[in-house]
Protein backbone atom coordinates (compact mmCIF):
# COMPACT_ATOMS: atom_id res chain seq x y z
CA UNK A 1 0.00 0.00 0.00
CA UNK A 2 2.87 2.40 1.05
CA UNK A 3 4.38 1.79 -2.41
CA UNK A 4 0.92 2.80 -4.38
CA UNK A 5 0.58 5.73 -2.36
CA UNK A 6 3.90 6.90 -0.72
CA UNK A 7 1.99 10.08 1.19
CA UNK A 8 -0.75 7.63 3.37
CA UNK A 9 -0.31 8.39 6.47
CA UNK A 10 -1.89 5.77 7.89
CA UNK A 11 -0.45 2.65 5.91
CA UNK A 12 3.57 4.52 6.25
CA UNK A 13 2.76 4.54 10.26
CA UNK A 14 1.80 1.49 9.85
CA UNK A 15 5.20 -0.06 8.16
CA UNK A 16 6.62 1.99 10.79
CA UNK A 17 5.53 0.08 13.68
CA UNK A 18 6.02 -3.26 11.86
CA UNK A 19 9.48 -2.42 11.44
CA UNK A 20 9.58 -1.86 15.29
CA UNK A 21 8.26 -4.77 15.74
CA UNK A 22 10.64 -6.85 13.87
CA UNK A 23 13.26 -5.23 15.58
CA UNK A 24 14.90 -3.41 12.38
CA UNK A 25 14.48 0.20 14.42
CA UNK A 26 16.74 1.98 11.18
CA UNK A 27 14.58 1.10 8.54
CA UNK A 28 11.54 2.20 11.20
CA UNK A 29 13.40 5.44 12.12
CA UNK A 30 13.56 6.22 8.00
CA UNK A 31 9.83 5.37 7.61
CA UNK A 32 8.79 7.61 10.76
CA UNK A 33 11.48 10.66 9.09
CA UNK A 34 9.37 9.49 5.41
CA UNK A 35 5.98 9.86 7.15
CA UNK A 36 6.71 13.19 8.63
CA UNK A 37 7.73 14.39 5.76
CA UNK A 38 4.24 13.70 3.78
CA UNK A 39 2.46 14.71 7.05
CA UNK A 40 3.88 16.15 9.44
CA UNK A 41 1.16 16.70 11.59
CA UNK A 42 0.55 13.04 12.22
CA UNK A 43 1.28 13.65 16.04
CA UNK A 44 2.11 9.62 16.83
CA UNK A 45 4.77 9.53 14.68
CA UNK A 46 6.63 11.83 16.38
CA UNK A 47 6.13 10.41 20.14
CA UNK A 48 6.92 6.89 18.42
CA UNK A 49 9.59 7.69 16.37
CA UNK A 50 11.12 9.28 18.93
CA UNK A 51 11.35 6.28 20.45
CA UNK A 52 12.93 4.16 18.21
CA UNK A 53 15.60 6.60 18.41
CA UNK A 54 16.15 6.45 22.06
CA UNK A 55 16.59 2.58 21.65
CA UNK A 56 18.95 3.58 18.92
CA UNK A 57 20.65 5.48 21.85
CA UNK A 58 20.08 8.72 19.45
CA UNK A 59 19.09 10.71 22.23
CA UNK A 60 19.60 14.15 21.23
CA UNK A 61 17.63 13.09 17.89
CA UNK A 62 15.23 11.90 20.36
CA UNK A 63 15.20 15.48 21.93
CA UNK A 64 14.75 17.07 18.64
CA UNK A 65 11.73 14.84 17.33
CA UNK A 66 10.04 15.05 20.29
CA UNK A 67 10.53 18.86 20.20
CA UNK A 68 8.87 18.91 17.06
CA UNK A 69 5.88 17.23 18.03
CA UNK A 70 5.54 19.60 21.01
CA UNK A 71 5.60 22.31 18.69
CA UNK A 72 3.14 20.33 16.26
CA UNK A 73 0.48 19.20 18.88
CA UNK A 74 1.03 22.52 20.46
CA UNK A 75 -0.48 24.32 17.23
CA UNK A 76 -2.64 21.53 16.14
CA UNK A 77 -4.71 21.43 19.56
CA UNK A 78 -3.32 17.85 20.58
CA UNK A 79 -2.91 17.90 24.05
CA UNK A 80 -2.88 14.29 24.83
CA UNK A 81 -0.27 13.85 22.63
CA UNK A 82 1.78 16.96 23.66
CA UNK A 83 1.58 15.78 26.77
CA UNK A 84 2.81 12.49 26.22
CA UNK A 85 6.02 14.30 23.79
CA UNK A 86 6.36 16.07 26.79
CA UNK A 87 6.98 13.36 29.21
CA UNK A 88 9.31 11.41 26.96
CA UNK A 89 11.52 14.46 26.55
CA UNK A 90 11.18 15.21 30.15
CA UNK A 91 12.96 11.27 31.28
CA UNK A 92 15.90 11.72 29.03
CA UNK A 93 19.41 13.27 30.31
Amino acid sequence: MVEQNPADGFSRYGLAIEYVNLGELPTAVEQFRLLLEHNPTYAAAYFHGGQTLEKLGRIEEAKAIYSKGIDVTTQTGDAHTRSELQAALNLLP
